[in-house]
Parts: C-alpha cells; structure tokens; sequence
C-alpha cells in the first residue's frame, strides 16, 4: 500500500532554560488510508470492539467571526459513527429514537468526556437548542453503555436502551476537560457560554452569557444500565489558576508515583487575549501552580499523548499539532505571534525523576492541523487503566503509538477573524498514523552552557541586574525576557561578532519570577531572574 509521509530532523528542544538539548526520542506522522472517515472537529470519542465511537462536534473548520455565522446549526454533526481501524468501514448511526433533550446535545460542540471500562461519559457542550431557539450549554450529564450500543446497531434495533442522561446544572460546561481516577471524576476548568458568539462582547449586537468555571469539580458516579446519579460532589474553585477553557488535561504519573493530571495552557489570560503559559497539577488531595515551567509550544486543545518510561521515572506528554502562540522558525529560533496561529509543531513535554520539566519540539504535521483532534492508541500498544502508554513495554526501534483523528485543517497559520469566510480551514476527515522514532544525537546542553556562558548579576536582586555572555563564534542573538504568566517584557534582536557581551533591562523589575532567554542560531540557555 503506497503512502504519503512526513518527518522533520530536527530533536532538539531550543525553548526555554528548563529544557535539555537533546529530545529523547523523535515523531513522525503518515497519512492512513481510511476513505470514508467523517470530516469532524471538536467531537466525543470512545472504542469498543475494535471500534471507534465517534459522535457530536462541528463539520466545518474555525468558527466564523460574524454573529450571524458563527457555529452555524448547519455545521453541527448530528450522526453518530462507528469507525473500524481493521476493516476502514464506517457505520452512521442515527440519533432520532434518544429523547430530544439528548438529541440537541449529542450535536453540540466541545463537550466534556471521558471513557471508564464500557461506559462513555460527557457533558455539557455547546450549540443551536431548536427547543430554546438560543445557543446554549447543554446542562445535561450523559452516559453510553458502548457493548449495547454495539449490539444495537448490529441487530438493527433502537439504540436509546444504550444511553442515559440526567440534567445538572453543574455540569453546564464546554470546553473543560473530565478525567476520572480511583473511582473518582475531575471536571476541569471550561466555560458556560450562552448566546450567540460576539467578538465585540455581550453588550455590543447580539449579546452572549459567558462565565469560566474557574474550578475543579469532582465528584462519583453511580452508574448501572438503567440508572445514573452523581455522588460526594466537591467543588474548588481558584478565580486566578483554574481559568482557563480549550486547554489540554493530561494524565500523569508524579515522581512519587502518584497519579493525577496536569493542565496544560489553555485561554485566555485576564490582562491579554493570550493563552496561559504555566501549568497546574491535579491530584486526589489537592492541587499546585506550577510557575517554574513555562509552555511555549502547542497551547490549545489538541490530540495528545501520555507516556510513561517506569525504568527512569520520566512521564512525557505529546501534543500534536495546533494552536500556539509561539513556534520555532527555520532556524529554530523561539519566534512569538500575538496572532496565536496554527502550528505544525509537534512537541513534547518531559517531567524528570526530580520533578524538573522541559520542553522540546519533536517534529511536524504535514500541514496547519491537529487542533480539536484526538489522539487514540493504536490496538497492540501497550497502555493501563488510564490510557498512559507504557514505554518499557515498547520495542525497540520504530513503533506505532496510535493514530490522530479529524480536528481543524488550516490553508495558513493565521486566520484572521474578519477574513473568514469559513473556506479558509475545514473540519480533517484524515486519519494519520503516529509513529515514535529513537532520536538522534546532535549536542549537548553542556555544549550550549559552555557557548554562552551566560551569568546574571546579581541574582537575586533589586530590580536590576547583568546579563554578560560570550560568542566564540559570529551569530545572530536573540534575547526575551519574560514573567511567571508568559508576558514578554523586554527583548532584543542582533547580529554579534565574536567577543564578550553584556545587556541590563532598561527599567527595574518589579517582585517577582523571570526567566531570561539567549537563543543564537544553534544553541540556547535560559536563566531564572528573582526580584524578591
């Protein structure tokens, strides 16, 4: 069988001080012969049987700016599908025997979901309810039992028997993530919008309802064929940390041997219409702000992967494609774009035995996509109760993770709002396979430290301070200087001989964390800046 492959060369991660130079591992992405796959984005998926079970989300690509266009009803996807990897043949089910409440939110977007054993959970979502002739969030909770929705279908018969549904204003929710660990669920962040979508905002034409959760809901479900209910329900909520909506959830196994997740990025800061750069930690007994790690790659919604490597207790999080407000150029220099556009990065975060964490860029998509995709392992990949794959059970050499499914596909990287006229992007009917390749060396971080030989002075300090470096080779700097929330607050740009170098900001710093940025044309380091 012929097929179309991509694969980019370069494994090193050029972003950030709290970064290794070298990436442990590369990935490469090739095209899947699946003909007859949906066109969707934004969607619920599950498997069952071998079979992939694929249901609400948008038809279309990046919703349109104008009110009166923006999740049109008529991109909403109203079918289910039953999606077979070994045979590429693709059942639609319809939706018209479920109740109507459960009918309108099966075709929202951006639902919650999560998969435990044989049972599809998901919530919330946003779309056109016909019965309230208004855009809503759904506040419905609703179950699949995927064994007899499969044997439904395969005899014919109605599939309602299959689903539950309880309305709960609680779970009012789109763009949020739930996970569920220990017998227990984590609703995470997310928004209830109402109303239609208005860039000028709710005072302004047609007006909208708009309120992050800014919390972490977690609770127990009692669930048996025919009945459902929500159990020890707790809610904590953080105005500031847990503000954030179309961000990434991932599972994670901590250097203690813990289990939680981590959140990832996700929009929008309070003082800019910017993603957050740090992340926040998930477990059973509470949560922490992580301030120290900064990520610059890959911040939206997108399919990602979780793997955990138990020989050297290193967990790595894989982010395919996207959104993001930076990327890397031709010659890997970190490059930001306020316009926060599609990237093609593929990059991987890597959470060490000590806690450290680094990011690096580990390859590209053949094109601007991946954003509101989902990632699924592949049938023989090894991975727990949780989805995590495990990598010492992994063979040696090229290895077939799994596959990235549908999202948004972009002709460019940025779309500007007031341009589109919804054929700039589409919603991806391509299946990709996801393939992990041993990296191969290029330098070390020692090499790059030994380069620059970059010193702060003083640190800590009162505001003001040093920076001296040394070229021992003409090339061409570029300096950022950046706060704990991602804000760039000063930078430079040269073309240098070699020789010795000092920089000092222009204005004293206030209180608080920075991270100072060299990156040349091949190496880069990073320094931490306190101002206590």
């Amino acid at each position: 069988m012929s097929r179309i492959f991509w694969f980019i060369s370069l494994a090193t991660s050029l972003v950030a001080g709290q970064l290794s130079a070298q990436a442990p591992f590369q990935v490469v992405v090739e095209a899947e012969i699946f003909s007859d796959f949906p066109h969707l984005q934004s969607f619920v998926l599950g498997q069952q049987a071998g079979k992939w079970v694929i249901l609400a989300g948008r038809t279309d690509g990046l919703h349109r700016r104008q009110p009166f266009a923006a999740f049109a009803p008529a991109g909403a996807n109203s079918t289910l599908y039953l999606a077979d990897i070994q045979t590429k043949v693709v059942t639609s089910v319809a939706l018209n025997s479920l109740p109507t409440a459960l009918q309108e939110q099966l075709s929202a977007t951006n639902l919650v979901f999560t998969q435990q054993d044989d049972v599809l959970y998901l919530a919330g979502g946003y779309g056109f309810s016909p019965t309230l002739n208004s855009f809503v969030t759904y506040p419905y909770l609703s179950a699949i039992h995927l064994p007899t929705l499969l044997a439904a279908v395969e005899a014919g018969q109605s599939i309602a028997p299959a689903f539950q549904y309880l309305e709960d204003n609680r779970f009012r929710v789109t763009g949020g993530y739930v996970h569920h660990l220990e017998g227990k669920f984590y609703l995470v962040g997310g928004q209830n919008f109402s109303g239609r979508y208005n860039p000028m905002g709710p005072n302004h034409g047609p007006g909208f309802f708009q309120a992050y959760t800014n919390a972490i809901k977690q609770f127990e479900l009692n669930y048996s064929e025919g009945a459902m209910s929500v159990a020890n329900y707790q809610e904590t909520v953080d105005s500031l940390n847990l503000h954030r909506r179309d961000y990434n959830l991932a599972h994670q196994i901590f250097p203690d041997g813990s289990r939680g997740f981590t959140a990832f990025s996700g929009v929008f800061r309070y003082d800019a219409d910017l993603p957050w750069l740090n992340t926040v930690d998930i477990k059973a007994d509470g949560y922490s702000v992580n301030d120290s790690f900064q990520q610059y790659l890959n911040q939206y919604h997108t399919a990602t992967a979780g793997m955990y490597d138990a020989a050297a207790n290193k967990m790595y999080t894989l982010f395919l494609g996207g959104i993001s407000q930076y990327f890397l150029d031709e010659e890997g220099v970190l490059t930001e774009d306020a316009n926060v556009p599609f990237v093609r990065t593929i990059s991987l975060v890597e959470r060490n035995a000590a806690g450290q964490m680094s990011e690096y860029k580990v390859g590209e998509m053949p094109s601007w996509l991946g954003a509101s995709a989902e990632f699924i392992p592949a049938a023989n990949t090894p991975v727990d109760a949780y989805g995590l794959i495990q990598m010492q059970q992994l063979p040696a050499g090229r290895q077939l993770l799994g596959y990235v499914l549908g999202g948004i596909e972009s002709t460019q990287p940025n779309i500007l709002f007031q341009d589109n006229t919804g054929a700039m992007s589409a919603a991806s009917g391509q299946v990709w396979r996801v393939y992990l390749e041993p990296a191969t060396p290029t330098y070390t971080q020692a090499v790059a430290e030994s380069y620059f030989a970059a010193i702060v002075s003083p640190n800590p300090n009162d505001g003001h301070f040093s920076l001296s470096f040394l070229l021992p080779a003409d090339d061409e700097v570029r300096l950022s200087l950046s706060n704990a929330q991602g804000q760039l607050i000063d930078s430079a740009h040269w073309t240098l001989t070699s020789g010795s170098y000092e920089w000092s900001p222009e204005k004293n710093l206030s209180a608080g964390t920075y991270y100072l940025r060299l990156q040349g044309r091949r190496f880069g380091v990073s320094r931490q800046v306190v101002v206590p």
